[in-house]
């Protein structure tokens, strides 16, 4: 036992659990700790916005694997963070929020800034410590640390401003990192006998196996068996894109040759995958889920098994575990896959080439409203490029390992065709919560963590003008990164399901003016460079990651874009309207 401050119990627990870098913006309820934090070897980077804070975190610690941290004033600041931890929750990321409270003699007093703050994270996080008293500073800091990883996602650290203060004695808990198994003997043999008398087994490579670092293991399941491998929803960085047996992504936007292939198959291996809805809803007008198939489940958190599509064998577990409990299990076995192993290889390079192909062809969408906008854009001046011309150029000009966050809207989702990855924890997005204004600070907090790799947010003009001024924070803190807008002055993913059930009767989806966003980075200092000629989208791209990494700048790259848009975003979820009241006869 030592004698110390809280404050110092709370930052000395952070340091044992790793702790060198926090996101937030200062505040007099944590003041005390945070005076600390840089003798401790803590970085608190600070933010423009305390929703930038967060998916910072969020970014940082899905690149590093580690918790990412963020902290902010009580009431306002703590809920400004509230959208940001929904979605580092639905990304499975360890973040600790820290939100330091109104003093407890003043609870329920209606005194400044205070906020009930337990209740706005209860749906979003996966455990929340309260210091109600100073003596537990460190025992339930050290709580909310262990659980963010061992739960796999945001913990909440909720701290009344008194309880910095005092003399306590104190133990510093060591860290307790969990061991996860491969899961229980007779799932995985029951799976293993699935997977050896397969005639066209193929995997599903989900976030399970990028967040437990265990791609080799995936890749080496799908060589033994010759499986293609396609990737769940928005996670493409789950199985290396060079690889012969890599099929693409499933879900909106997804590959056409990913959806053929699973849909060939008699068993379904889903490794480290919830099989979330989004990712498995009908895309290119093609229902392709295997209705008959069989369907393996590895999930490390059991009360996924079978949560959204039926399963045979739910083992519950740990990706790279099972795959190699797995492979141990089959080698030596007489697999009926290997029979018609080479029959299966050129079907798989060959719908691979076809999608690609189609790629190549498709310069534009060819819907009547996306033909009258290029129509529309060829008299305008510069010319508006071509948003799937635009995706092909910049996945062309991608470098080697780089990072690649995407904001949620139409040209965004498309680029989920475009976008590849050969090592994981390379691709983020905000996933089933589909929040705009993700992209950039999560690159950010993403670069903060692994400086040495490339780092490129996609934004439209709708989500880039919700998140751009963390430009200021990537400038002033020196953590450089390159920002893509696609700039098509609209709420594309919106705007277009009034193409298709509304009758072109557009409501506050227009945002049509004379921004030009290139100018407003060059205002914040950064560098800034407008896009509108085909030939220069690539060079703008690799200028911006030369500056990046070899000159510490950060650059915005504008892109002029045509309004044309892609399929609708929730096909699933409209229909055509049904009006009865008369003055609204025309509104069908």
């Amino acid at each position: 036992m030592t004698r110390m401050t809280p404050s110092e119990a709370f930052v000395e627990t952070m340091v044992a659990h790793g702790v060198d870098t926090a996101f937030g913006i200062m505040g007099s309820a944590f003041m005390d700790a945070m005076d600390i934090f840089a003798p401790a070897g803590i970085r608190l980077v600070p933010v423009v916005h305390e929703q930038g804070a967060a998916h910072m975190a969020d970014g940082y610690s899905r690149v590093s694997g580690r918790h990412g941290v963020v902290i902010g004033q009580n009431g306002p600041g703590i809920s400004n963070c509230v959208t940001a931890i929904a979605a580092a929750f639905w990304a499975h990321s360890p973040v600790v929020i820290v939100t330091p409270q109104t003093g407890t003699m003043g609870i329920g007093l209606g005194g400044f800034q205070e906020a009930n703050q337990l209740p706005m994270f209860e749906e979003f996080t996966k455990y929340q410590g309260h210091i109600n008293n100073e003596k537990r500073m460190a025992e339930i800091t050290a709580r909310c640390f262990d659980r963010a990883l061992s739960e796999m996602g945001p913990t909440q650290l909720n701290i009344p401003r008194d309880r910095f203060y005092g003399d306590i004695d104190v133990e510093i808990p060591e860290p307790m990192p969990l061991d996860r198994g491969a899961g229980g003997e007779k799932s995985l043999n029951a799976a293993a006998e699935m997977l050896a008398a397969a005639e066209f087994p193929v995997i599903l490579s989900g976030g399970g196996v990028v967040m437990g670092d265990c791609v080799e293991d995936c890749v080496a399941l799908a060589e033994l068996l010759g499986a293609p491998v396609v990737n769940s929803y928005l996670h493409n960085d789950s199985f290396p894109a060079s690889h012969e047996l890599w099929c693409g992504p499933l879900g909106y936007q997804g590959s056409k040759a990913a959806m053929k292939l699973i849909n060939k198959a008699d068993v379904v291996l889903a490794l480290g995958t919830r099989l979330g809805p989004f990712g498995t809803l009908p895309q290119h007008d093609m229902d392709y889920w295997p209705a008959d198939a069989k369907i393996i489940q590895v999930d490390a958190d059991n009360k996924m098994l079978g949560l959204v599509k039926k399963v045979s064998v739910g083992i519950h577990g740990d990706a790279g575990a099972a795959a190699r409990a797995l492979i141990s299990r089959l080698e030596g076995k007489d697999l009926t896959c290997l029979g018609n192993r080479e029959e299966r290889a050129a079907t798989i390079a060959e719908e691979k080439q076809v999608w690609e192909d189609e790629l190549d062809a498709w310069t534009h969408e060819k819907d009547d409203f996306s033909l009258e906008m290029i129509a529309e854009a060829d008299g305008e001046a510069g010319d508006w490029l071509h948003p799937r011309q635009v995706l092909r150029e910049l996945e062309k000009a991608m470098p080697p390992r780089v990072m690649v966050s995407t904001d949620i809207g139409n040209i965004n989702s498309v680029s989920n065709s475009y976008l590849r990855f050969e090592e994981p924890r390379s691709f983020f997005a905000a996933m089933s919560w589909g929040n705009c204004g993700y992209a950039l600070p999560t690159i950010i907090g993403a670069k903060a963590a692994a400086p040495e790799r490339p780092a490129v947010s996609y934004a439209g003009d709708g989500a880039w003008a919700m998140s751009m001024t963390e430009v200021m924070t990537a400038v002033r803190h020196n953590i450089p990164v390159t920002a893509v807008v696609f700039h098509n002055r609209q709420w594309g993913a919106e705007k277009k399901n009034q193409v298709d059930f509304y009758g072109r009767r557009f409501v506050a989806g227009e945002l049509d003016g004379d921004e030009n966003y290139a100018e407003i980075a060059i205002a914040m200092g950064a560098e800034g460079v407008r896009v509108d000629k085909i030939d220069n989208v690539g060079a703008a791209l690799t200028d911006a990651i030369n500056a990046q990494m070899n000159d510490g700048k950060t650059t915005v790259i504008e892109i002029m874009c045509t309004k044309e848009l892609g399929d609708p975003f929730r096909k699933d979820a409209l229909s055509t309207p049904v009006r009865h009241l008369p003055k609204y006869k025309d509104y069908v």
